[in-house]
């Protein structure tokens, strides 16, 4: 069961973000655009991170599917749809009377609906059962849940399998701890049953449990520790993470940052694997990460900020620079993985601009 007294703290906050990031809203004139609030810590966010992620909004609003989800470029499901989803409410819209609103809860609802009602695996009642996409979709719920109002998600719709998004988080988190203790390693691969691990899809589960831990939903602490473990495992003493199997360590800055990323949330940040990851990252802000480079960037901008503010200042502005130039004329950024998948990656490495998500909380 969850924790109805951290539920009820964690709603009153979320409410009070809510409240605040309404008030940027346009009372007048042109209400199709959002104005973007101000850092937690009083700084305004620079001009070229709102122009830049408002034309991301728009594009990711526009290219939505009328069943409420998005994809591209051969990639799709939940995990997809969570990922555009969190750049919504990254940058506090409000989620539940703000102009992407219906984006919001529309997607909410793709998600939840594919939801395999047994086994709790996000994705497998609508055949994409793919830890990706669980872990994702995961975290996507675990940042809304306290701030979207299930009285008004499933709001006059006919849905028969409306959940609230409690319930489906607490099932979500079932699912990824009953796969875990399938797993001889404490980690996760494609498939829920998957008895081999790596830690790219590890790192978007773990995420997922420790967001959901953090919304006040129950997760065992065994889940934490073994998934830790894993990363240790699998973690060099020059901070390399192996992807898979035995050794093959290697400067890969996506792997790296999800290691380091994953110490930080489960605050670990004493275990010298964190040091190690989050000093190769440091050492070599601007490594390219190939085909990878949105995934990483998404990634690297949580693992700096969670580990080193003052080197993510320094990583964040070439991070502005380098997207403002990269994006799209309709607002899309283009890469391996499709216009929905990158144009999410890409908004979300900036996000850190807003810090609304409370996954994006130090």
């Amino acid at each position: 069961m969850m924790n109805e007294r951290v539920r009820a703290c964690y709603s009153l906050s979320a409410w009070k973000e809510i409240f605040v990031s309404a008030m940027f809203f346009l009372a007048i004139g042109n209400v199709s655009s959002a104005q973007f609030p101000t850092t937690e810590m009083g700084e305004a966010v620079p001009r070229d991170v709102r122009e830049t992620y408002e034309k991301g909004l728009r594009y990711l609003a526009s290219s939505q599917s009328e069943n409420g989800d998005w994809g591209s470029g051969g990639y799709g499901g939940p995990g997809v749809t969570g990922m555009a989803v969190m750049t919504f409410l990254a940058s506090g819209e409000d989620p539940n009377f703000g102009i992407y609103s219906g984006n919001i809860r529309r997607g909410l609802r793709s998600i939840i609906e594919s939801q395999d009602a047994k086994t709790g695996i996000l994705g497998g009642a609508s055949g994409h059962s793919s830890m990706y996409n669980h872990g994702f979709a995961m975290l996507s719920l675990a940042e809304a849940y306290g701030a979207v109002d299930d009285r008004m998600l499933w709001q006059g719709t006919a849905s028969t399998n409306k959940r609230s998004l409690g319930e489906s988080l607490e099932l979500a988190v079932r699912g990824a701890v009953t796969s875990q203790k399938k797993n001889r390693y404490g980690g996760w691969r494609y498939g829920p049953d998957a008895k081999d691990a790596d830690t790219s899809v590890s790192g978007a589960v773990m995420v997922g449990l420790l967001a959901a831990r953090n919304a006040g939903i129950e997760v065992p602490d065994e889940a934490i520790d073994r998934g830790v473990a894993y990363f240790k495992s699998m973690t060099s003493s020059s901070g390399q993470v192996a992807y898979a199997g035995l050794g093959g360590f290697d400067d890969s800055p996506a792997r790296i940052s999800i290691g380091c990323l994953v110490y930080a949330v489960a605050r670990r940040k004493d275990m010298p694997e964190f040091k190690a990851t989050l000093s190769s990252l440091t050492s070599r802000l601007q490594q390219d990460a190939g085909h990878y480079q949105r995934y990483a960037q998404y990634y690297q901008a949580q693992a700096l900020f969670q580990g080193d503010v003052e080197a993510w200042q320094k990583w964040n502005q070439e991070l502005i620079r380098e997207l403002k130039a990269a994006q799209a004329e309709d607002g899309s950024f283009q890469g391996n993985f499709g216009p929905a998948v990158d144009t999410s990656l890409a908004l979300l490495s900036m996000a850190l601009n807003f810090r609304f998500l409370p996954i994006y909380e130090r």
